[in-house]
């Protein structure tokens, strides 16, 4: 344009369409097209002032000239668009660029790169596949505006379909109508996929990163459409750039990965340091405890404080006996619940079990320290026992010389069993205890009160009994032989049964000595305490400890051991009596003492004790005819002396039948139901026989 025309000022903007002016003949005919291109006028515009000018009737000349202005005016306002256009993809660009370097997490990044080719080609889809370095193909990872779930689950092999031969040739291939493309390898499942989300026109262009391609990135439309150079150009420069971007995200994510793993690994290395130190302490605070002679509570206690729990040492009838047997056969501590056992013992014998109670996720190296603890405690209980069997010795030579010398000197006698914590003027009772040989009764199986009480004598007992150990065999304490149903039995547990029986004997301040192929126990007997029930008790106690049957015959009390050392003796002799009616009647592993025999018990008890007898089998009788004024003790005589006839015993008594039949009603209410059984009867008939023996000998003469 030459300065000679200048453009005549007119007001901005086209004139109303179907109104625009030819213009004037002396005008130069670019005049009118500059505006228009000031204006951003479309093209029809253009044409338009043409058409008007030969509507008016222009000379051919001047519409020539109008022509030629018109075109070099379209071609202008083409690179003007053109460079708008550019301008405007490559502000989006940057701005993409932009945003991608504040992102940071993956999927975002990956969310944002779909989405902003979406906007810049201004498709109607965008999506994104990866590769997969595993399978060898990629897959569809993220996807904006697809509607279809098959099309979104899609994997495309090396050079199947247009998305794989981007991937293997690394370059941009652009399709108008992919259906009618032969330039790809079409499969059966992309082109279900693609057909299902309505593709028609795709461009791909890949992500690369150095000379690999890590995905292709992909604008689509449902419809035909060229993508012009521009376009490609400006998708494969995104591409670049989301290359960049997804490279960085790994990167970080790897980063962030290796800080958490490195996180963890320097936890893990704090909490090991932490318990190597725990258990360097508990090392150290275990040599210190055996070195000034701790006992079982202080490793209890300083492994609580170690382990920041509840340590407790339970003996072997206290600890879980499941979790014991496995700690022991393990060599292990084991789980027990929440809480966590580790058996001490020692040489096969279990000793007991540290219980840490409430750790039910126990450390490996808190789980060896709590091993090591147990492993301490079974050296001090194994200390404590050399020291208690010492200890022992002295009981044990004290109850020979109370068993053997019944001459001793009192005064000297109280004097040794002070030093020991024992106290002979004291009511005691006299066991005699000893193990019973394969096959055996259980120790731990069921042993009631009244396990004799009113039964038949031994002959009339309907338990084969195996042939009874002579009840009076020839002492044997030197040897230490004993005689079972087995054969003999052995020093190992001979030795076994009496440190658990001096064990017990020390817990409750009495005497035990190793005797006649078993133990014997002297033990303080407290007010109102039974005989039976301490013989039960001790045989329990010992078959528990010692895992095999014990049998336990206990005596009368003996009021003053010291005072009377010769019926120390004749107690034991009663406790040996009662043990061996035990395993002659086939009750082995079990206690018992004179009581529990009825009337057998008169025959085993030195005591003799018939007014004992009496009372247990009439006490409920003589005591309600005391109360009431009431003859049923005289009833049960004449009824029992008539042959158990009501007829004949209400002639003996000149009663009627009536009277003897509620009379011997109270009395089976008073006696139990099976008064009348022949055991009963038996004890019964026996009872009234000593009753009216002892009534004989205390009436005075002439009564």
């Amino acid at each position: 344009m030459s300065s000679e025309h200048p453009i005549p000022e007119r007001a901005p903007g086209p004139p109303p369409t179907g109104t625009t002016a030819a213009p004037p003949p002396d005008e130069p005919a670019e005049t009118p097209f500059l505006r228009l291109l000031a204006t951003g006028a479309s093209a029809e515009d253009f044409e338009r002032a043409v058409l008007r000018a030969r509507a008016e009737g222009a000379p051919a000349g001047r519409l020539a000239a109008l022509e030629r202005a018109k075109l070099l005016a379209l071609r202008v306002r083409t690179e003007l668009e053109g460079r708008r256009r550019r301008e405007a993809e490559l502000s989006a660009l940057y701005a993409t660029v932009h945003d991608l370097a504040g992102l940071r997490d993956l999927d975002a990044v990956l969310r944002a790169i779909v989405r902003r080719a979406r906007s810049l080609l201004g498709t109607e889809v965008a999506y994104l596949t990866l590769h997969d370095p595993s399978a060898g193909d990629t897959y569809m990872r993220v996807t904006d505006g697809s509607v279809s779930a098959r099309f979104q689950q899609l994997r495309l092999g090396m050079g199947e379909g247009l998305g794989g031969l981007v991937a293997q040739t690394a370059r941009p291939y652009v399709t108008d109508s992919y259906f009618h493309d032969e330039r790809f390898r079409h499969t059966r499942t992309i082109d279900t996929g693609v057909e299902d989300e309505g593709l028609v026109a795709i461009l791909g262009v890949p992500l690369m990163l150095g000379s690999g391609v890590i995905g292709v990135l992909f604008a689509a439309d449902r419809r035909e459409r060229v993508f012009e150079h521009g376009q490609i150009a400006l998708l494969a420069a995104h591409a670049a750039h989301a290359a960049v971007a997804i490279d960085t995200a790994n990167l970080l994510a790897e980063t962030r990965k290796t800080l958490t793993e490195l996180e963890a690994a320097n936890e893990i290395i704090r909490d090991r340091s932490a318990v190597i130190e725990r258990a360097s302490d508990i090392h150290d605070r275990l040599t210190e405890l055996v070195l000034r002679g701790g006992g079982v509570q202080d490793v209890a206690d300083a492994l609580a404080e170690v382990l920041r729990g509840e340590v407790e040492f339970a003996g072997p009838d206290r600890a879980p006996a499941a979790a014991l047997d496995r700690s022991r056969a393990d060599g292990h501590a084991v789980r027990d619940g929440t809480d966590w056992v580790a058996a001490v013992s020692a040489g096969g014998e279990v000793l007991g079990a540290l219980v840490l109670r409430g750790h039910p996720a126990l450390d490996p190296v808190d789980q060896r320290t709590l091993e090591r603890a147990a492993m301490v405690t079974s050296l001090l209980l194994l200390a404590r026992r050399s020291a208690g069997e010492a200890e022992q010795r002295v009981r044990g030579e004290l109850l020979d010389d109370l068993l053997d010398a019944a001459g001793r000197d009192p005064r000297l006698l109280r004097e040794r069993a002070a030093r020991v914590g024992a106290n002979l003027d004291a009511p005691h009772i006299v066991l005699a205890a000893r193990i019973e040989g394969p096959p055996g009764a259980r120790a731990d199986g069921p042993q009631p009160a009244d396990t004799f009480a009113g039964a038949a004598p031994p002959a009339l007992a309907p338990t084969p009994a195996p042939a009874p150990a002579p009840a009076l065999a020839p002492a044997a304490a030197s040897t230490g032989a004993g005689y079972d149903a087995a054969g003999p039995v052995a020093g190992a547990d001979r030795q076994r049964l009496w440190s658990a029986a001096s064990h017990l004997a020390a817990t409750r301040r009495g005497l035990a000595a190793v005797r006649d192929g078993g133990a014997v126990l002297l033990l303080p007997l407290g007010p109102g305490d039974d005989p039976a029930h301490a013989a039960r008790e001790v045989a329990g106690r010992l078959g528990a400890v010692l895992h095999v049957p014990v049998t336990v015959g206990g005596s009368a009390p003996v009021t003053a051991p010291a005072a009377r050392p010769a019926a120390v003796a004749d107690a034991y002799a009663e406790a040996r009596r009662c043990r061996e009616a035990l395993r002659a009647l086939g009750r082995g592993g079990q206690g018992a003492a004179a009581a529990d025999f009825g009337f057998l018990g008169l025959l085993l008890a030195d005591t003799r004790d018939v007014d004992g007898f009496v009372h247990r089998t009439l006490g409920a009788v003589t005591d309600y005819d005391a109360r009431r004024g009431t003859d049923l003790l005289r009833t049960l005589s004449a009824y029992f002396a008539s042959g158990m006839s009501p007829a004949r015993t209400k002639d003996e008594l000149h009663v009627h039948v009536n009277t003897v039949a509620q009379r011997l009603e109270r009395v089976g209410r008073l006696l139990g139901p099976d008064w009348q059984s022949p055991a009963r009867a038996l004890e019964i008939q026996l009872a009234l026989r000593l009753h009216q023996l002892s009534a004989a000998v205390v009436r005075p003469p002439g009564a």
